[in-house]
């Protein structure tokens, strides 16, 4: 089948095919509509919102075995998972053709990702629902970059006993063992608990490289009256191995060479020498009060910090015998602490033509990050054909370095809908950032800032399950540094215009939903030739997606997305408009999933994916050199041998494609297949 005709079947079902319900929040009564908060920061259905929002449920990330969080929206439009490789010291994306560095949160709070690789981790086996709002978010959340948040809404107590036990073992050594229990802590219900553990250890794609995950998650649910309860979340997880080097030159990987290319599983870093340890611990809360049937509020808060040393050596430039690369070494060892917290007021009024939610809030978050970077740039050659022929100079000289972002934050949301059609939406917030960056003998590099961000949006919930839609949305980001001036950089500011359509008829148990979107970034950094960067280029992306996941009988379910990305960027003050590197501009998937329930097969539940990524190419400021195309294949079987276990397989990269996820200077081998059996217990 051809590429064209490929995305034709996918944005056919698309057009044509519901979604069901992959998720619902804590509160929500019905079984078929989605509602989350992250969008809004009030529970809304999805339907009702104008702005692009996907959601993942826990039930999701189970039958597709995800392991890795950057896997959990490889089946979801507007995002590219996974496109470092099979990277364990971090989760990376990239949103509608931004990177994700800012992006990620947990239970509405931010997680912080900040420099020498101090970046948190999200466990999926962890978390029940993962939420993706596209677009600009300041708006809710403060400093973000302008492709959208991704929003883990952590397993926390329920109100009916229930339990699960899964135990893992597949190829390249996995082995995983979980447990997940929740239930009544009194006779009266008022006090509910929740305990989640896992331990998973593995072999990583580089020969000689590993990693052992430790994860625990205790919660307690209190209800304080009828009208308040309390819920403490806390997580501990450490991480600890020998980290795989993902990077790859082009030359030997997508480039041939006169002496062949290089294994995906070869190690050119140093892996006697490579170790990661990466520890981090939280607690926090969130506490919900109802002070009448029109005022209610609500606050969550979260301390977090963590620990991590780093080494890991990589190639840098091929050396003129065509063999030998020189590797550069990262060398971090550091730990931050961070505080946050919001909180809000949330109104509802009633009459009998309208229904009015207003938003007002306040938060506050404060990092305090400090690190010692040996990195050494010479740590000495590698023949890249063979890896035994190494040698290195050690680690480099210690410098030190002192991180701190303190940001507070006052918003403001009206949401009326008229009629039971038009849904209107209008916000505004204020930030107040003050960032510091010290190096040890340097000065301050932070400034302090205030912003001010806009969102608004328009939809009409039509007939026949039709509501388009016209949203605009802003962001901004602090940009830390100074021009060959001395001048501090300004923050780089995201806004984006985006249309769409909502489809969800009441006779079909599902929705699906269509976007076009323009997304501007300015006041973005390109070189200057000297030894500070210019401000004032531009990264612009523009974009169709169509999303859609529902069932086509009772049995059979499918999942289907498309997402076209084309995104520019100024690297010089004379080359402006190139062609971004790493992001395809096409990529389409689809899954499809059928349960029998009758017959000798009863218990017997099938699923099939596929997914197509595009054509991408280096970043513009280094090469020319193009990435092909790749297609994915991933496969399912699970058996319920009874009301209490379940046996399943999941094998990823069915056909152990070799192939480049991407090349930004440097290139990036994707996973290979991956085959993971397990035995659930479930009471």
């Amino acid at each position: 089948m051809t590429i064209k005709r490929q995305f034709a079947l996918v944005g056919g079902l698309l057009l044509t095919v519901p979604v069901a319900a992959v998720a619902q929040a804590p509160d929500t009564a019905s079984d078929t509509v989605v509602v989350t908060a992250t969008a809004l920061k009030v529970n809304t259905p999805i339907l009702e919102t104008p702005r692009s929002t996907s959601v993942v449920s826990d039930e999701e990330i189970q039958k597709r075995a995800v392991d890795r969080y950057d896997q959990v929206l490889s089946y979801r439009s507007g995002v590219l998972s996974s496109p470092y490789g099979n990277d364990a010291k971090a989760d990376w994306f990239f949103f509608r053709g931004f990177d994700t560095k800012d992006s990620t949160y947990q239970d509405g709070l931010r997680l912080f990702r900040e420099g020498g690789y101090l970046w948190w981790k999200t466990e999926p086996f962890g978390v029940e629902r993962v939420d993706f709002l596209k677009g600009p978010a300041s708006i809710l959340y403060g400093q973000a970059p302008p492709g959208g948040i991704i929003n883990a809404v952590s397993k926390r107590p329920t109100e009916e006993a229930q339990g699960l036990v899964d135990i893992q073992a597949g190829n390249r050594g996995h082995r995983q063992v979980g447990i997940d229990t929740s239930g009544p802590a009194s006779e009266s219900g008022d006090v509910r608990y929740r305990f989640v553990g896992l331990f998973r250890d593995q072999d990583g794609e580089v020969d000689g490289t590993d990693n052992q995950r430790v994860y625990f998650a205790p919660s307690l649910a209190v209800d304080l009256s009828d009208d308040t309860t309390l819920t403490l979340l806390t997580s501990y997880q450490r991480d600890q191995g020998t980290p795989a080097n993902v990077f790859y030159l082009p030359y030997g990987s997508v480039n041939d060479t006169p002496f062949g290319k290089v294994d995906r599983d070869d190690d050119l870093g140093d892996s006697d020498n490579d170790r990661l340890e990466h520890e981090q611990f939280a607690v926090g809360y969130e506490l919900e009060h109802q002070f009448n049937d029109t005022w209610s509020f609500q606050q969550n808060a979260r301390l977090s910090t963590l620990d991590l040393e780093l080494r890991t050596a990589y190639p840098s430039f091929i050396q003129a015998d065509g063999r030998t690369a020189m590797r550069g070494l990262t060398d971090r060892d550091g730990s931050y602490d961070a505080v946050t917290i919001d909180n809000r007021m949330v109104g509802n009024w009633y009459t009998q033509s309208t229904e009015n939610t207003l938003l007002v809030g306040f938060d506050y978050q404060n990092l305090d990050a400090s690190y010692v970077n040996r990195d050494n740039f010479s740590y000495g050659p590698v023949d890249i054909f063979d890896t035994s022929n190494a040698s290195n100079t050690g680690r480099g000289n210690p410098s030190y370095v002192d991180l701190g972002q303190e940001q507070y934050g006052i918003y403001v949301q009206d949401q009326l809908r008229l009629q039971d059609r038009w849904v209107l939406l209008a916000a505004a917030r204020h930030d107040s950032a003050r960032v510091t960056n010290r190096t040890e003998g340097g000065s301050n590099q932070g400034y302090d800032e205030d912003e001010m961000t806009y969102s608004g949006g328009v939809m009409y919930l039509g007939d026949y399950g039709i509501s388009p839609y016209l949203s605009y949305s802003e962001s901004f980001i602090p940009t830390i540094g100074n021009d060959l001036n001395g001048d501090a950089y300004d923050s780089s500011e995201g806004e984006q215009w985006e249309f769409g359509i909502k489809y969800a008829p009441n006779w079909l148990d599902g929705y699906a939903t269509a976007a076009v979107f323009d997304l501007k970034e300015t006041n973005t950094l390109f070189p200057s030739g000297g030894s500070s960067s210019n401000q004032g280029g531009e990264r612009h992306s523009r974009g169709f997606e169509l999303e859609g996941v529902g069932y086509l009988t009772d049995s059979l379910q499918i999942t289907a997305a498309y997402t076209y990305t084309d995104v520019t960027v100024d690297v010089s003050d004379t080359q402006k408009d190139l062609r971004a590197g790493i992001i395809p501009r096409h990529q389409a998937s689809l899954w499809l999933d059928y349960g029998f329930t009758q017959g000798a097969l009863a218990g017997l539940d099938l699923g099939a994916g596929a997914r197509y990524v595009g054509t991408s190419v280096d970043s513009p400021r280094y090469s020319d050199t193009s990435v092909p195309s790749y297609t994915l294949y991933d496969a399912m079987a699970s058996y319920a041998i009874d009301a209490n276990w379940t046996a399943q397989v999941n094998v990823t990269n069915l056909t152990d494609e070799d192939y480049v996820s991407g090349c930004d200077y440097w290139c990036y081998y994707g996973e290979s297949r991956s085959v993971i059996g397990s035995l659930k217990y479930r009471w």
